[in-house]
């Protein structure tokens, strides 16, 4: 199993000066990069190789992989037109998605609990999603909706009835077979040069189509995790998620 993570984008929603403004992968939290904590975390997880999608100074990205030692870990691709959508830079991996093994689909600017992956990799289920259903349900998160047993929406706005509905962590175990059909829909995307679109979308027409029980989640509520994409996410991760991750 490998890991294919996107850490291409500016991260504008930060609102940094330019000469503050860097990838989000190399913010640190307890004096170590979120780069280095996904190394450590797959390392100790037995994944055998890290492919990074970079784009935004990405030769910042490539001296902290040299300053932790993790060359022979992490293999970096090159998404020239990061500024557009991370549809994009999915395509640009889509020959480290289309491969004979199972692989892990992951945004990169998450800080989070180790069980967290533990839960993804270990589970029985070949293509699956993680879900937090304690969350505040407004316009940023990306929601996974079940009813009757089956995902029935995933978006950040909902428009169908639900059993009940969480918060999609952004990690994603997929099988040989539909990483393949992930990239098929996705240079459907590219094609149509509809290149702002979130990636998710591709997911959800997975999704949405699949036989039943093609796809499922693991509960993941309960554990300590967040996603970085304003300024307050930074400050909640320093003094709210990292005290947990680290508690002994």
């Amino acid at each position: 199993m490998r890991v294919v993570m996107l850490a291409a984008g500016v991260g504008s929603r930060l609102e940094a000066t330019p000469e503050e403004q860097m990838p989000k992968v190399l913010l640190r939290f307890g004096g170590k990069s979120l780069l280095q904590r996904h190394i450590e975390i797959f390392q100790r997880q037995g994944i055998k190789e890290m492919v990074l999608a970079v784009g935004f100074r990405h030769k910042e990205i490539e001296r902290e992989i040299a300053a932790i030692g993790a060359q022979d870990f992490v293999r970096t691709v090159l998404n020239k037109d990061y500024t557009e959508g991370n549809i994009v830079t999915l395509w640009t991996v889509r020959e480290d998605l289309c491969t004979d093994e199972p692989v892990l689909l992951m945004d990169a600017d998450v800080l989070y609990d180790e069980e967290i992956t533990v839960r993804l990799i270990n589970s029985p289920h070949k293509n699956c999603l993680l879900i937090d259903r304690d969350f505040d349900p407004g316009d940023e998160p990306v929601k996974i909706c079940i009813r009757d047993n089956q995902i029935i929406e995933f978006r950040k706005w909902l428009t169908a009835e639900f059993d009940y509905c969480g918060e999609s962590i952004g990690f994603f175990k997929l099988s040989p077979q539909i990483a393949k059909q992930l990239i098929a829909q996705t240079g459907l995307y590219i094609a149509q040069k509809n290149r702002e679109a979130p990636y998710e979308e591709a997911i959800r027409d997975l999704l949405l189509t699949a036989s039943p029980g093609t796809f499922a989640c693991e509960d993941a509520t309960g554990l300590p995790w967040i996603e970085i994409d304003f300024q307050e996410d930074v400050e909640r991760a320093k003094t709210e998620i990292l005290p947990q991750i680290e508690a002994p």
